[in-house]
């Protein structure tokens, strides 16, 4: 069975690109107050968007103390890099932040994208094939930490010696999400892996070939990928009338340049009736968790168009 059911989930991938603790929180709480389901952070050190001096907090520290302060929302990280920790800290990690949020977290591991950081501080980046191996032994170290010890683990990346982790999370079954889309490597280790498989929304056709992969994948270890909830990450400029949400594109185009490597995630300008039928295929196809790209400059008439127009429309769809 598909954790958290089948209901449909609405969130911020709010990311950490800030210069104060206090507009990270204020995010946090504002999703918090509008009923959002999930708030997540990414795992980056230096991050591409921005420069090469651009703000950037450490993700899972600000994540334990986003956790301290809030009450409801779940708490994630989107996604975890396996090139910057060890398994077993990351486990530990999450572990702790599952405590400190009284079991609202949700931790996502991944296999490492673009980050200056590699450059900046020296930090080995891997080739893709050795990274997924990483992965793939970094989600057999962590699940077997979470669910009990002592663990000893003999892989080509990682190894353990009857490893102990203590406290175990307060989840019975933290939920572990996985990120990314590669269809024969990446979709293997979630169909292997994952409770929960995000990746950005993309096209619905291309989604659709992307779920007949991970089926293939799931039956080949056994599995349902039915069982496997399915979210996706995007953005939107929403606005009460199309005409004022191109208006508002054409500002941010001017701020970030029309080339910028974020266009091809926004998935709608235009208002919240609109989003909601862009976003309908994917809900038809299987998806439940919907996430709202909402880095700083936040725009705060999308995130609450959404909330308050948005979710209640793609919830509604489900509940009937």
């Amino acid at each position: 069975m598909q954790i958290h059911g089948d209901g449909v989930r609405v969130g911020v991938h709010s990311g950490q690109q800030y210069t104060s603790f206090a507009e990270a929180l204020k995010l946090w709480r504002t999703a918090e107050d509008l009923g959002y389901d999930w708030v997540s952070l990414f795992d980056h050190f230096r991050p591409p968007m921005g420069g090469p001096a651009g703000p950037c907090f450490e993700g899972t520290s600000l994540l334990a103390a986003l956790a301290a302060r809030t009450s409801r929302i779940r708490c994630a990280v989107l996604v975890s890099a396996v090139t910057w920790r060890h398994p077993a800290l990351a486990a530990a990690v999450a572990a702790t932040i599952d405590h400190v949020s009284d079991g609202r977290l949700e931790f996502g591991m991944g296999a490492a994208g673009a980050d200056l950081a590699y450059d900046q501080y020296g930090i080995p980046f891997p080739d893709a094939g050795t990274r997924l191996d990483m992965l793939d032994e970094a989600c057999r170290v962590g699940r077997a930490l979470w669910d009990g010890g002592p663990v000893t683990f003999d892989g080509k990346h990682f190894r353990l010696d009857a490893a102990h982790l203590e406290p175990r999370p307060v989840q019975r079954r933290l939920p572990l999400v996985i990120g990314g889309e590669g269809e024969r490597r990446m979709l293997r280790i979630v169909a292997e892996h994952a409770d929960i498989w995000n990746t950005l929304a993309g096209t619905p056709d291309s989604y659709r070939g992307k779920l007949r992969s991970l089926a293939g994948h799931a039956a080949a270890v056994g599995r349902d990928s039915a069982d496997i909830r399915k979210s996706v990450t995007f953005r939107a400029i929403l606005a009460e009338s199309e005409h004022e949400a191109l208006e508002r594109k054409e500002r941010l185009v001017r701020t970030l340049g029309a080339d910028s490597p974020v266009w091809p995630e926004y998935l709608v300008f235009g208002t919240p009736e609109q989003c909601v039928e862009r976003l309908r295929p994917y809900l038809d196809l299987g998806v439940r968790d919907f996430l709202l790209g909402a880095r700083p400059p936040v725009d705060w008439e999308t995130v609450e168009l959404f909330a308050r127009r948005v979710a209640p429309a793609l919830r509604a769809r489900t509940a009937t």
